[in-house]
């Protein structure tokens, strides 16, 4: 399913995604160590993330943690009817424990990652996410651990 993308960014909101897609500040204020890196207000800093976030750019901002180190994790995915998607990703979006989910063109459609304390947690969660949806997720917890880099270059310098 492809979705139209429309809209409004500026050279501020570009230098922000390009230089944060990797190495967020681990400090007490990480955003106003990013508000002084690049030469702005913590408070416009927020408000820049707040609209990226609103017009759908981006999902979230903060640190990605190794998943063995947070307990466990698990890829899934469900097979949902297109009418349906933005329910059900909002559904699954609720849970502190999902930290993205997208949409593939596949049977199985709507893919998302689960971490959390431990395994019994991710299959409470599996569980109520099959009560509430009606929809059994495909459940495909990593066997062996690959590196990839999912920056991409926006085009401008840092």
């Amino acid at each position: 399913m492809q979705r139209a993308c429309s809209v409004a960014i500026d050279e501020f909101d570009l230098r922000l995604l390009n230089r944060y897609q990797h190495g967020m500040p681990l400090s007490e204020r990480p955003y106003r160590a990013m508000a002084e890196a690049l030469g702005c207000s913590e408070a416009r800093l927020l408000d820049c993330l707040r609209s990226l976030r609103q017009q759908g750019v981006l999902n979230r901002a903060g640190p990605v943690f190794e998943h063995r180190r947070a307990g466990a994790s698990t890829l899934a995915a469900l097979a949902v009817d297109d009418g349906q998607l933005d329910s059900v990703a909002a559904a699954i979006s609720r849970y502190p424990e999902v930290n993205h989910n997208y949409v593939r063109d596949h049977h199985y459609n709507l893919w998302f990652v689960l971490t959390a304390p431990n395994r019994a947690r991710i299959d409470n969660i599996l569980a109520e996410i099959a009560a509430d949806t009606g929809l059994e997720p495909l459940d495909l917890p990593m066997r062996r651990a690959y590196r990839i880099d999912l920056g991409f270059s926006l085009g401008i310098p840092a």
